[in-house]
């Protein structure tokens, strides 16, 4: 499960910092006119950190499970940080802050 923490620290810094917007579903798709209705960086920070929080549920997860020896905490911390984040990533970059104006 470390391998999924890494792998969403890599989606959260390619995201933000390389400017790869497209792998953010639905903006790769949208009109041209619809892009610039969206703030593009604001939501890419919302990616960001999610994917950060994510990361670090999963990796306390799995640190805690190794200090007790119990393979189903990093279960738990795991799902969770998955059901956490990801509706948390949804709402907040659809939400109307992230919508220009105009």
């Amino acid at each position: 499960m470390i391998v999924v923490a890494i792998l969403f620290i890599i989606l959260g810094v390619l995201i933000k910092y390389g400017k790869m917007n497209f792998l953010i579903a639905g903006y790769n798709t949208m009109p041209k006119e619809g892009k610039k209705k969206q703030d593009i960086r604001g939501i890419a920070t919302v990616f960001k950190n999610a994917m950060f929080g994510m990361a670090l549920l999963i990796i306390i997860g799995f640190f805690t499970a190794k200090w007790f020896e119990s393979p189903k905490i990093e279960d738990y911390t795991f799902w969770s940080s998955i059901l956490i984040g990801v509706p948390y990533l949804l709402i907040k970059s659809n939400s109307k802050k992230h919508k220009i104006k105009g």
